[in-house]
């Protein structure tokens, strides 16, 4: 009997419990704030792609100073390191030797005139004879082969004589182009000749100068096309900055000219010439520089920061801030990286928003609290 009544007594507080549970209001789920990240708005923007590359200055011209005739050397006529204009003397041969000979061939000169006079007419008398028969045809035939010769002798005088003048113009030593003479090779007292080895000086052109740089054969395509694109200015050109070694710009213009026609069998490079205008001369000869070269540009370019393009499956995607301030994952094609920033190709369109911080913590469709994203000072550069 008492276990009946435990067993009736068990079952009612069984029953009683469930009602209470029944009874009992639901639960309510907990709700998430809303996750705060930082978005930006993207806007079309003007792009230029570059690349910097080494290079090296060269003269656009150089000119060994050579003597056209042989002496001793009297006086330098010029200073050393100086600005030479085109035809100023830098060296003076002795030129007495050459005086000598050109006094010498305007005597030979004179005396083959004299004898083409005598002649002319002895020609010139000869000639009513043998219209006569007073003399024979013989004779006069040789009168006049005297003539002939003595009018040849004549030239080949006065061609001697201008040979002459030339050597004695040639005892001094002009300056073939205008530029920057360098030290002299040689000293007064020096014999030279025209076939010595090594000149007297040189002269580098530096008002423009050449700098050479070498760019993997592969990036030459890029080149190309962007040279082609600017046919229709070749004074412009492809425009490039030239740079110091602490990364600072000269105040020079330059541009390439043309890219080699030979790969580097070694390094795979190519060689693009560069044109500089170098009024300053800050550009020296042998100088090492950086060439900053365009590749591409960009009228409506989509930027966006590196840190905003996330990976999922190897596939890049951002994250759009939606109108409800919700997040959506897009699906993005990626350009080129510059200055940290991603161009996109496709995937966003101007005037989106798109999440740049906070983002580790979205899902889609997640609730977000967006603020206006402040770029620091590292994330510009």
């Amino acid at each position: 009997m008492r276990v009946e009544r435990l067993s009736r007594c068990g079952g009612m507080l069984i029953v009683a419990a469930m009602a209470l549970a029944g009874c009992g209001d639901p639960t309510p789920e907990a709700t998430l704030p809303p996750v705060q990240v930082a978005v930006m708005t993207v806007a079309p923007a003007r792009v230029n792609l570059t690349e910097d590359l080494p290079g090296r200055v060269a003269a656009v011209r150089i000119a060994e100073i050579r003597p056209q005739v042989s002496g001793i050397v009297q006086r330098r006529l010029f200073e050393q390191g100086a600005e030479i204009r085109a035809g100023d003397p830098l060296f003076q041969i002795n030129p007495a030797p050459f005086k000598a000979d050109a006094e010498m061939a305007a005597a030979t000169l004179q005396r083959a005139e004299a004898a083409l006079a005598r002649a002319r007419i002895q020609t010139q008398r000869l000639e009513p004879l043998v219209q006569a028969d007073a003399i024979s045809r013989q004779t006069y035939d040789d009168a006049v082969s005297q003539r002939d010769q003595a009018a040849a002798d004549v030239a080949l005088a006065r061609a001697t004589l201008s040979r002459r003048r030339l050597d004695l113009k040639f005892a001094t030593v002009d300056a073939p182009i205008a530029g920057r003479i360098d030290q002299a090779l040689v000293t007064e007292g020096a014999l030279v000749a025209p076939t010595d080895s090594s000149p007297m000086a040189r002269i580098q052109q530096v008002d423009q100068v050449y700098v050479d740089v070498r760019q993997p054969a592969s990036s030459l395509e890029a080149v190309r096309e962007a040279l082609a694109s600017r046919q229709d200015d070749r004074n412009s050109g492809l425009p490039v900055t030239v740079l110091r070694s602490n990364g600072t710009a000269y105040d020079v213009k330059g541009r390439i000219l043309f890219s080699g026609i030979n790969v580097d069998s070694g390094t795979g490079d190519v060689l693009l010439r560069v044109l500089v205008d170098n009024p300053k001369r800050d550009l020296l000869p042998g100088m090492f520089v950086r060439a900053r070269v365009s590749r591409v540009s960009y009228d409506d370019a989509l930027m966006v920061p590196q840190q905003a393009v996330v990976r999922i499956g190897g596939k890049p995607q951002v994250w759009v801030a939606m109108e409800d301030n919700t997040a959506s994952a897009a699906p993005v094609e990626l350009g080129e990286l510059i200055d940290r920033r991603y161009r996109i190709r496709a995937g966003l369109s101007a005037g989106q928003r798109i999440v740049v911080e906070g983002l580790e913590r979205l899902n889609d469709g997640a609730a977000i609290a967006p603020r206006d994203w402040q770029p620091t000072a590292t994330a510009t550069h």
